[in-house]
């Protein structure tokens, strides 16, 4: 027994667990919560895949992104409270990656010059050539994906939104 009470494990399955958990609480959507499961497998080992081909450029999933993003925008900046929604990450992550990206030198943090509290992240070059050679090292590794049209893409982004909005990660 450890000082705070019995030690517990982590399920093997997290993603099993959640299943079961959201199932028993709201059974009337058990179907719903199945094919939203289904997609979370999928996205985790995607997701472990694609970390892993980035990780030799220092570079975890969430910060990738927001160096895309960056990268791809016309300006090559962004107002830091729009990232999340475009991220998808609870608005601290975003301040976190950026921090850690600040540091490393790939992105500066500046305040918009049209109003004071709007803090700007702005990519680096040695940001975008980062966010180039990660895009290129995730094109070589080819993992397979099928082509998925837009709508697809949006049900299964409407999905997992949902999910967590209904967990209270993201706002309504």
């Amino acid at each position: 027994m450890a000082y705070g009470g019995p030690v517990t494990s982590r399920p093997l399955d997290p993603i099993g667990e959640a299943h079961r958990q959201w199932s028993a609480r709201w059974p009337e959507h058990a179907d719903q919560m199945a094919a939203v499961t289904s997609v979370m497998r999928a996205q985790q080992i995607l997701l472990g895949r694609v970390e892993g081909v980035l990780k030799p450029h220092g570079l975890t999933f969430a910060a990738y992104e927001a160096l895309r993003l960056l990268a791809f925008t016309r300006a090559g900046e962004l107002p830091m409270g729009k990232m999340g929604e475009r991220l998808m990450v609870h608005p601290a992550s975003v301040t976190n990656v950026i921090g850690r990206l600040e540091r490393r030198g790939l992105v500066t943090r500046r305040p918009s010059p049209g109003d004071r509290r709007i803090v700007l992240a702005e990519i680096t070059p040695a940001g975008r050539e980062l966010a180039e050679t990660a895009t290129e090292a995730l094109h070589e590794a080819g993992f397979g994906l099928p082509d998925l049209t837009a709508e697809q893409a949006a049900a299964i982004t409407g999905a997992l939104r949902a999910v967590r909005v209904s967990a209270g990660e993201l706002g309504p």
